[in-house]
Parts: structure tokens; C-alpha cells; sequence
């Protein structure tokens, strides 16, 4: 399952950062990335996925991811396994008992579970949006030591 969501999350970067127009190009771009699938698994992941087409200011059609307008395309792309082993968090920010920890686009459901998951004591609970995180920290608990403990339980890095 780890692959095929790793596969998924791939799939997701290259479709944000590039514009591919058919199967055969998206087969390609996975392949260099490291997942040899076949037309038939493509498929059924751009549809678990809710991939659509769309077209473009020149006229040609692209793959896009739902809501667009979160999956905004960025400039020259890094290979997906190393935007996958950088960590997620963009910032921290604390006001009075709560946290909102600013994520990479589509990483803060994941990053929000694996920190519910941790059970770290400190932490209530997590909301979690597109790209952002609110969190509820118990109370008396100093900033450092949730981040501390964050840290130890879930990569923020």
C-alpha cells in the first residue's frame, strides 16, 4: 500500500508542476521518478485521483488536479522523490492555545494525521485543511515544548 501511495503522491507533484497532455507523457514522467505502472493502473489512479483535463491559455489541454486553483503550477521542478523526502512545514505560528502549522499544498491532512496518530499529550487535536493546520496545545504548555515534542513524535522539518 506504502508504494501505491507513494505512487499517488507522485503523480499529484507531477501533475502540479508540468503540463502533460496525455497518458503516455504522465507514463514517462512516473517512470523517471521511479514507478513502472501500466496504462490500466494509470488510469485508475488519475480517477481515485479526480484528475480532469483543462485547457490551457495556448490552447492545448492538461492534465489538472481538482480544485486547481490549490495545485498552482510552480517554477523549474525538483524530482518528486526529493520534494517527497523534504519535510512539509513552511512555519509555526502560536496564539494563545493554538497553532497553525503552514504545509506544502496538498500535505497537511497527512501531517495533521501522523501527528494524531503520534497521540503526542500536549496536543488536543488537529483541523486540517488544503495547506494549513489548526491545532489546539493544552493548556500551560510552552511553545518550545510542543515543538520539542513534535519534533521527537513527527518530522516538521
Amino acid at each position: 500500500m506504502k508504494q501505491k501511495n507513494d505512487r499517488l503522491e507522485a503523480l499529484r507533484l507531477i501533475i502540479s508542476s508540468r503540463q502533460l497532455g496525455n497518458q503516455e507523457e504522465l507514463l514517462t514522467a512516473l517512470k523517471e521518478e521511479g514507478f513502472v505502472v501500466t496504462q490500466a493502473t494509470l488510469s485508475r489512479d488519475l480517477k481515485q485521483l479526480k484528475v480532469a483535463k483543462a485547457a490551457t491559455m495556448q490552447g492545448s489541454y492538461v492534465y489538472v488536479l481538482p480544485n486547481d486553483t490549490m495545485y498552482h503550477r510552480v517554477g523549474p521542478m525538483s524530482p518528486v522523490r526529493e520534494m517527497m523526502q523534504r519535510g512539509g512545514v513552511f512555519s509555526v505560528r502560536f496564539s494563545g492555545n493554538m497553532c497553525v502549522i503552514k504545509t506544502r499544498p496538498g500535505y497537511a491532512s497527512s501531517i495533521a494525521y501522523n501527528i494524531d496518530q503520534a497521540d503526542v499529550p500536549e496536543v488536543l487535536g488537529t483541523v486540517a485543511g488544503y495547506d494549513c493546520i489548526m491545532m489546539v496545545v493544552a493548556e500551560g504548555v510552552t511553545r518550545q515544548k510542543l515543538i520539542d515534542s513534535l519534533n521527537k513524535a513527527v518530522r516538521l522539518d
